[in-house]
């Protein structure tokens, strides 16, 4: 299978998100999960292993419905070796207000777990419960999410207690003109934009030279900020994967010196699903940086890093508006901010991040969150108990290797 005929299949149902691409597959085939491709069209529902995928010819016109699946053997070479743990990163990809067509998706998905010895199956579809700050002036619930929450219940599933992505989210519509972008900030954000561009901050688009630059940058934030990261080979695999999608004449052209016509895309649903780092620099020295990820219309700010110098010349503020021209220009209709509170006050961890993206104008999107389908409850009960106390360890470490490996 190539990977754009995957990609251009997707991009054509309701939702498409990056996480379900083909290359994000084969990121994670490299650290352990095997790609399982589902599709379900008028009539059945075919499952196609990453095995056999390149001597097999995808069929697109009648597709109603697809999701990539990670899957992950638990214990190899043990009596358990045949358990496996199933993920669909925001997936599955569907109109989920088809009732008759998400009731076929969900029992075939719950018959899969079951023949593939799933402890669990986890799904996290971008499936809207409401946008806007809850009980605020903006808030306006989805009803038919609240619909689809109580289907999930009626069929056996549960809200997992392992979110792996961000439930919620801040979202920026590009629709509007680059003026009426500008108004829609808050009056603080728009001066620290203006700010940066006094001070003297430049940009540029970053190629595969800048990755372990990038990399240590994003170990110093993590430092500072809190944060577990994995090691370097991770997120280069990552980057460059998705790096190397991007059109070539976008690779190394400072963003900032060139009209937008010299980098718009030919059509705002390019199948091929790409990434790229924008850097800022004082005096030429990196001081911050973001990563972006586009797919179908869309554009992700995933990764963000600074540096401890020179942030009191505002480069993030820069950097995300150049991001938002950027994907605008590129035809994207919005810009996806990459999470915001669980709770929304001062109690959550995310709190000063949110303050930040809410300058930049954007609107709250609250969402179903992943959910778990477990075959086997004592499997599952067994999983839910000893993980979290494995991921405590894991966690400890990866922050102990990342000082370690900063101050080496």
């Amino acid at each position: 299978m190539e990977s754009r005929s995957w990609n251009s299949l997707i991009a054509t149902l309701p939702n498409p998100h990056f996480l379900q691409t083909y290359e994000w597959g084969q990121v994670k085939a490299k650290y352990g999960w095997e790609p399982v491709y589902l599709i379900w069209d008028e009539k059945k529902l075919s499952v196609i292993s990453n095995q056999s995928t390149d001597n097999w010819s995808l069929l697109t016109d009648n597709c109603l419905a697809a999701a990539l699946i990670l899957k992950r053997q638990i214990l190899q070479n043990s009596f358990a070796a045949r358990l496996s743990v199933l993920y669909s990163p925001k997936g599955p990809l569907l109109d989920w207000t088809n009732e008759s067509l998400r009731n076929r998706v969900l029992d075939d998905l719950q018959s899969f777990a079951k023949k593939q010895g799933a402890i669990f199956l986890k799904c996290d579809p971008d499936v809207i419960l409401g946008t806007g700050v809850p009980a605020s002036a903006d808030d306006v619930e989805e009803k038919s999410g609240t619909a689809i929450t109580s289907e999930l219940k009626r069929k056996g599933w549960g809200y997992s207690s392992g979110q792996i992505q961000f439930k919620n989210t801040v979202v920026i519509d590009l629709s509007p003109t680059e003026e009426e972008l500008l108004a829609r900030m808050k009056q603080k954000t728009r001066y620290n934009i203006r700010l940066a561009e006094k001070k003297g901050v430049s940009l540029r688009v970053g190629n595969l030279a800048d990755l372990s630059m990038l990399y240590k940058m994003y170990a110093e934030t993590s430092v500072r900020d809190g944060f577990v990261i994995r090691d370097e080979a991770y997120y280069k695999t990552v980057w460059q994967t998705f790096m190397e999608r991007d059109r070539s004449q976008f690779s190394n052209s400072p963003i900032l010196q060139l009209p937008l016509t010299n980098y718009r895309e030919a059509s705002p649903w390019d199948h091929l699903p790409h990434a790229e780092p924008l850097i800022a620099e004082f005096n030429n020295e990196p001081v911050a940086a973001i990563f972006v990820f586009y797919f179908a219309g869309r554009a992700y700010y995933v990764y963000g890093m600074s540096r401890d110098v020179h942030r009191e010349k505002m480069p993030t503020y820069l950097l995300q508006w150049e991001a938002m021209k950027r994907a605008r220009a590129k035809g994207c209709s919005a810009y996806d901010l990459w999470g915001a509170p669980e709770v929304f006050d001062e109690s959550d961890s995310m709190w000063g991040v949110y303050r930040f993206k809410e300058g930049l104008g954007g609107k709250v999107v609250r969402a179903l969150g992943a959910w778990d389908y477990a075959p086997n409850q004592f499997w599952y009960r067994m999983y839910s108990d000893i993980m979290p106390r494995v991921l405590d360890v894991m966690r400890s470490r990866g922050k102990s290797r990342t000082k370690q490996n900063l101050g080496a």
